[in-house]
């Protein structure tokens, strides 16, 4: 406002107060009249006087010797009861008996029900907010009043840009759609099906998770890059529609590649010899919680030199400390973990881990993704939740930006904003877009509102 108003002149600057105090004032005179003013009689509240006076009334209730005269329309619109009872008697000023089940009802209580029962016409349940508006602020103060409409506008505001970024933003990538893309393209597959001359590789750990009939199978190949090869009895079974029981095994989808999927006497030939899988959610869920065929270990160091010279070939963490994980799964969520596995690949030290039999050593710099968080990305991996209660806060990560600035703040621990934050700041190094949306700035607000401390 300085640098704006630097070269007016007093008289201008004066002028431009006198405008901005008199718009004031009128908006202060504004908002009193408005409490001044007395209310405007609601429709509830008239309906209600129409009913005490029975203003033109157009039929008569019999109830118990007593009459109700009642207003035709209102009961019609208001009660399916009466809209079927006055339906029989069409005349104007008619008497209708009243013949109600209701055990213990009497004159007195049929008024009552005429009067505030839902179901019943003249006054509805549903509360007049401007009236309670008006009661509750009342005796406040105008500037209270007016930071109040601010802080309402503010909040609206708020929830409207949530809204618009959603919906500008691509959606997440769920579990399903990348296990689909790595049944496409074959990332890191560690065994091959041999069907009918035809070579289908896949990952062992999803075959077993989701297949009682691959699981039994596997167990007696546990060689890795093992040639398996498959003597299936279900009739009619070719080498498209064992590609389409494959995807349905990494999807739960069954897809219209092979339209024989969609026979159901086909479905219980191939559960009769596969088995039932659970669905995609829970056989994940499991795969998670007891990591069988596992083929990769993560590891954590604080030398980011060391991390960037010896790539997975150093390790600093000891062996408790390691996570388990699956190459299909790192690789199908997290185009990071690709290419990182991918460029092992080519460099030939994948065949040296087939012929050690030995899982892949991935060792990741702390500063950039604290160990403490591990465990809810790798969650979120195989189940598409974020769940803060895995962060391992007795266990502080060396480097991580967020607890340096906790400690330098005199603080001993971080706030769960500060470790949503990181883990948004985590998803964006990783490329993983279903924790990078769970957590983006915007949707976030909200979202830790409901964090306990």
């Amino acid at each position: 406002m300085r640098e704006l108003l630097s070269g007016w002149d007093v008289r201008d600057v004066n002028a431009l107060v006198e405008e901005y105090e008199g718009t004031a004032a009128l908006k202060e005179l504004s908002l009193q009249a408005g409490l001044a003013r007395p209310e405007a009689r609601t429709l509830q509240r008239d309906l209600a006087t129409l009913y005490q006076h029975k203003y033109c009334t157009d039929v008569d209730l019999i109830f118990q010797d007593s009459c109700f005269p009642a207003h035709r329309a209102i009961l019609a619109a208001r009660c399916p009861f009466f809209k079927t009872l006055l339906s029989s008697s069409p005349g104007y000023g008619a008497e209708v008996l009243l013949d109600v089940g209701t055990v213990g009802m009497d004159a007195p209580m049929f008024s009552s029900l005429l009067t505030v029962c839902e179901r019943f016409p003249y006054v509805s349940r549903s509360a007049d907010h401007a009236r309670q508006m008006r009661e509750l602020l009342s005796g406040w103060d105008v500037r209270d009043v007016n930071a109040l409409v601010e802080e309402y506008e503010g909040t609206a505001a708020l929830k409207e840009l949530s809204l618009q970024a959603g919906l500008a933003r691509p959606g997440a990538r769920t579990l399903q759609r990348d296990l689909a893309t790595l049944y496409q393209h074959k990332y890191c597959t560690d065994v091959d099906l041999i069907f009918q001359d035809s070579c289908f590789p896949a990952h062992r750990a999803i075959l077993a998770a989701r297949c009682p009939f691959f699981k039994t199978l596997l167990s007696s190949s546990p060689g890795y890059g093992a040639e398996v090869l498959l003597d299936v009895g279900t009739v009619g079974m070719d080498a498209p529609m064992f590609s389409s029981l494959l995807h349905y095994l990494y999807t739960g989808e069954l897809g219209s590649e092979d339209a024989r999927l969609q026979n159901v006497d086909v479905l219980v030939r191939l559960s009769e010899e596969f088995g039932t899988p659970n669905s995609l959610e829970a056989d994940m869920r499991n795969l998670c919680e007891h990591m069988p065929y596992f083929d990769s270990l993560l590891s954590f160091s604080s030398d980011s030199e060391l991390v960037e010279a010896f790539g997975a070939g150093v390790n600093h963490s000891s062996p408790d400390e390691e996570l388990r994980a699956h190459k299909a799964v790192l690789s199908a969520r997290s185009p990071f973990f690709r290419n990182l596995l991918q460029r092992r690949i080519r460099s030939g030290e994948e065949i040296t881990e087939r012929t050690l039999q030995t899982p892949t050593r991935i060792i990741l710099d702390e500063s950039i993704i604290p160990k403490k968080y591990a465990h809810v990305v790798l969650h979120c991996m195989y189940t598409d939740a974020v769940d803060l209660s895995l962060v391992l806060r007795g266990s502080p990560s060396e480097g991580s930006l967020g607890e340096v600035q906790a400690l330098v703040a005199g603080r001993g621990c971080m706030s769960r904003a500060e470790e949503a934050m990181e883990l948004y700041h985590i998803a964006l190094f990783l490329e993983f877009s279903m924790l990078l949306l769970s957590y983006a700035p915007l949707p976030l607000l909200p979202k830790l509102c409901l964090l306990p401390d």
